[in-house]
């Protein structure tokens, strides 16, 4: 019964160490300076005002990770490339979530 209430409420979460694993662009959203001061390694920084222009680039990873600060902008860029028929992107949240599975 716990494994299967387990599995449930897993069903809605996704791995952010097996989409890093299988080869997750990490794009982090937050400014130049935020970046300097501090990110991912190995993640590309596309600061969230940018994020539209840079889609087509994005399509060919199988996986993309949006990380930031908080998790806001994060969520702001995966609804962007959304918009722009990406649906491959997850929301990791703050870069120091992300991190801890890299």
């Amino acid at each position: 019964m716990l494994s299967l209430l387990k599995k449930l409420f897993k069903s809605n979460s996704v791995d952010l160490a097996e989409l890093i694993k299988d080869g997750a662009v990490i794009i982090d959203v937050r400014s130049k300076s935020e970046f300097a001061s501090g990110h991912v390694k190995g993640s590309v920084n596309i600061p969230l005002e940018q994020i539209g222009n840079n889609a087509d680039k994005l399509k060919k990873h199988p996986y993309i990770i949006t990380c930031c600060r908080s998790g806001n902008r994060s969520g702001m860029a995966k609804r962007i490339l959304a918009s722009k028929g990406l649906s491959n992107v997850t929301n990791g949240g703050s870069w120091q979530n992300v991190n801890q599975y890299k």
